[in-house]
Formats: C-alpha cells, sequence, structure tokens
C-alpha cells in the first residue's frame, strides 16, 4: 500500500488560490504554474490546487464537501490563528467555538473549501 501524501483540491483559479494559501499558511509553494500549485505543509503533506477544468475525469463536485484539518497543539493558538485569517482576508464560516473534542474555527478559500484550525482538549 502507499502512503497517503497529497490532498488536491479543484480550484477556479490556481494563481488567486496560490496567492490565497501563501498569505494563510505562510509558506511558498514548490511548484506553481497557470493551472497547477503544489505546496508542502510542515507535516510533509502535500497540498495540491488543480485548475478545475483541466482536471481528468472531470471534477464534479465543488467546495464545501468535506474538510482539510489544521491542529495545532494549544487551545490558545486557535485564536491567535483565527486573528491572524481574519486579518489576512480568510472568510470565516464559524468562528473559535468550544466543542465536544476540543477548541476550533472553520475559514473558507476563495472555492469554499472548509479549512478547520483544531485543538483537542485533553483529559485529565
Amino acid at each position: 500500500m502507499t502512503e497517503t501524501n497529497t490532498v488536491f483540491l479543484y480550484v477556479s483559479d490556481a494563481p488567486a488560490s496560490e496567492h490565497f494559501y501563501t498569505r494563510l499558511l505562510g509558506i511558498e509553494p514548490v511548484t506553481a504554474s497557470p493551472t497547477f500549485v503544489l505546496f508542502v505543509l510542515p507535516s510533509g503533506l502535500a497540498l495540491g490546487l488543480w485548475n478545475r477544468d483541466g482536471v481528468e475525469p472531470a471534477a464534479i463536485g465543488t467546495g464545501g464537501g468535506g474538510e482539510i484539518g489544521f491542529k495545532v497543539k494549544r487551545t490558545p493558538q486557535i485564536d491567535a490563528i483565527h486573528a491572524d485569517w481574519q486579518a489576512k482576508g480568510a472568510t470565516i464560516a464559524c468562528p473559535p467555538t468550544d466543542l465536544d473534542f476540543g477548541r476550533s474555527f472553520v475559514a473558507l478559500d476563495p472555492d469554499g473549501h472548509r479549512l478547520r484550525v483544531y485543538a483537542v482538549t485533553q483529559d485529565g
């Protein structure tokens, strides 16, 4: 079995998505073209942003049908990251909220893909 090493999001404008994610994540892509951008996240997972109209077979889904999770170690980081992403122009779908597993917020990228930042509350 192979390892999971890349998540692909289908986007309407790869250069616009490149600008959004570069600003939001504070990292530069390792590959960028007019139709495809690839970031390698600190965890080693790659995030590919692919123009929807060039995907074979054709992509049928749109943003919002799932989430990419960004786990942080400490609950106070949630509010700080939320403020940072909001200042960088991210649309906030759900402000920092305490849920049964911990604290979380959800931002949207330009195509409506959900980006959940969360910290798990430790028992004991």
